[in-house]
């Protein structure tokens, strides 16, 4: 049985998205008592102010999820150096009417997979910057800004065999942060 639900945040819509992979791969890796659950996000309106006060429907089901859960994951690609529009969209969704955010307190981790030989380092500074208002405690360290090439997944989906020990360590960092700090 569960003692941990974690809401995961994947930045891309993507069919095919190395972070979908990447965060359905880092599930595995978590221990029993943890469930990695990727949150829909693609059916969110654009953001508006004016809905605060009669919230869509995509938008209380995504607050009320994140509500439920222990910690948050967010797996983002990088986009133009900085975060994707799509997650930004959730992120704003789900932290409004001022003074009613779901994030509020909500310990989380930060990963991402890119093409890129820097991963998505830029992205993930951009969004830490964004945590860190949403009063959300963030696992620093380690940190992992990781390439997609060849071999980082393996036939099954699974993490390959040259980034297991290092993907591992990071999951097993981010169990502990969660235990930590989940209320």
């Amino acid at each position: 049985m569960s003692r941990y639900n974690i809401a995961v945040l994947v930045g891309s819509l993507r069919r095919e998205s190395f972070n979908r992979k990447l965060a359905t791969a880092l599930a595995r890796l978590a221990p029993q008592e943890f469930t990695l659950k990727q949150l829909e996000i693609g059916d969110l309106p654009l953001y508006n102010q004016d809905d605060d006060a009669d919230q869509p429907a995509p938008t209380k089901r995504l607050k009320a999820e994140l509500q439920a859960a222990s910690g948050v994951l967010f797996v983002t690609p990088e986009y133009n150096r900085s975060i994707p529009g799509v997650l930004k969209n959730a992120i704003d969704h789900a932290s409004r009417p001022y003074g009613q955010s779901a994030f509020a307190g909500k310990p989380a981790g930060v990963i991402g997979v890119s093409v890129g030989a820097i991963g998505t380092a830029i992205a993930q500074q951009h969004l830490r910057g964004v945590l860190a208002y949403l009063d959300m405690p963030t696992l620093g360290q380690p940190e992992a800004f990781v390439q997609a090439k060849e071999g980082l997944f393996d036939e099954a989906g699974d993490i390959g065999p040259n980034s297991r020990k290092f993907l591992q360590g990071w999951v097993d960092k981010y169990v502990a942060w969660i235990r930590h700090h989940a209320k």
